[in-house]
């Protein structure tokens, strides 16, 4: 491998020089001496303002890499790379892919993210049929080639941060397509018969202007991550239940107000469940069926309890209900036996259940902001590494007394936190004990 040392001194049968990260402001000459051979010429991160004419005249290379310099923009002559698999021309100052591209067509991997593109896709890029990674991340795009389905190789779409209102009705057509990231445009609607997308593993429409999602969703039999959060939904198809490969759902920061019975179809492989900063005022006993759960995110909701089929959790590691009206805890919470994280700041908790001493993995315990006027003895047996009581508490761990209770007569614990003042949550106001 070539790379940063002067070239005359080099091998003429140089297959590949890398000159990443060298400072430089242009091409060197020498490169040019390698035309019958060079396969990989890599410039990355330099501060390079454009290519010469002879680089284009490098047919045998298979990978160009030129991210992260000052390039204004590619010459019609890229079309003489035809035997090109790699293009890697991320964040530059490039505002237009010419219409020869369409000559490239060996190229599998294309990466155009973070420049001005000042109009839209030029039409040849749809006959490039071996493209397999196709990544326009934060490029200004307005809209995609209606005929996008041609790409019938693709693999991986990435189009994160841009404009796109509308997707075309021939994305279903990419057959095997396995990640497909949307995130942050402006989409209103999926296209339908999305659910014709059956080699696809990874959605990614987060920060969009969704209100619903289609029914045929839950045909995405392979779908392994769905996030949806940022958007404008209120709630979901029961076809949800059908995704039977989902291990990760992000759901947070819309308005849904409750989860159809059909999530517990998810028992067997859902691992992560995130809908926080919801509508949620009722959790359904059915969550208790998605026993491979190991993290729950409940937070800025409007819940006051929690079902007792949280219980069969097995598997929950952290569950966290911060911001919510939670006025009690179900006994059953203590059969979450893998429990290591357990935050319920900023709730009405005026008790905790004894039974939490059953969470031999608990080691973080979070009950600050709420109305707790003593905690039971028995949680000395967790193996507590921090429990907060207030926001502003300097330590992590406090020294506990011992007090009797004058309703119940039981011996509790105390200490100078208890009972908890009235508290001010920055989302929620003041709480009233």
């Amino acid at each position: 491998m070539f790379k940063c040392f002067p070239l005359p001194f080099c091998n003429r049968n140089l297959e590949q020089i890398d000159k990443r990260h060298c400072n430089l402001t242009s091409v060197p000459d020498d490169v040019l001496r390698y035309a019958r051979t060079l396969e990989e010429l890599l410039l990355d991160a330099n501060q390079l303002q454009d290519l010469p004419k002879g680089v284009y005249r490098l047919t045998q290379l298979r990978r160009l890499t030129i991210s992260d310099n000052e390039i204004q923009r590619l010459l019609p002559e890229i079309g003489q790379l035809i035997n090109l698999e790699e293009l890697d021309c991320s964040r530059n100052d490039i505002a237009e892919i010419p219409e020869n591209i369409r000559h490239c067509r060996s190229l599998q991997r294309f990466d155009f993210s973070g420049n001005p593109l000042a109009n839209n896709l030029p039409s040849g890029i749809i006959h490039l049929h071996q493209l397999n990674q196709l990544t326009l991340n934060d490029v200004s795009l307005a809209e995609l080639p209606k005929e996008i389905g041609s790409l019938s190789n693709i693999r991986v779409l990435e189009v994160r941060e841009n404009l796109l209102k509308i997707l075309p009705e021939s994305l279903v057509q990419l057959a095997k397509l396995e990640s497909l990231d949307l995130g942050s445009n402006v989409i209103e609607q999926l296209p339908h018969n999305i659910g014709n997308l059956q080699s696809l593993r990874e959605l990614w429409l987060d920060s969009n202007e969704l209100i619903q999602l289609p029914n045929d969703v839950g045909q995405l039999k392979r779908l392994q991550c769905l996030d949806v959060s940022e958007n404008k939904l209120t709630y979901l198809p029961n076809e949800i239940g059908n995704l039977e490969s989902l291990t990760n759902f992000e759901l947070s920061s819309n308005q849904i107000e409750q989860l159809p019975i059909t999530i517990g179809k998810l028992q067997q492989r859902l691992l992560i469940l995130k809908i926080n900063s919801n509508n949620l005022s009722k959790l359904c006993d059915e969550i208790g069926q998605c026993l491979a759960l190991t993290e729950l995110i409940l937070t800025e909701n409007t819940l006051n309890e929690l079902p007792k089929s949280i219980g069969n959790l097995k598997k929950l590691s952290n569950l966290n209900i911060d911001r919510n009206q939670i006025t009690y805890l179900p006994i059953e919470i203590a059969e979450c036996e893998s429990l290591g994280m357990l935050s319920l700041r900023d709730n009405r908790l005026a008790q905790i259940p004894s039974e939490l001493s059953k969470l031999k993995h608990l080691h973080v315990l979070d009950l600050s902001g709420n109305r707790l006027l003593n905690l039971p003895c028995t949680l000395l047996q967790c193996d507590l590494k921090a429990i907060w009581l207030a926001e502003n508490q300097a330590q992590p761990m406090l020294k506990f007394a011992t007090d009797i209770d004058v309703n119940t007569g039981e011996s509790v614990l105390t200490c100078y936190l208890l009972p908890q003042q009235q508290y001010v949550s920055s989302s929620m106001g003041m709480f009233d004990i």
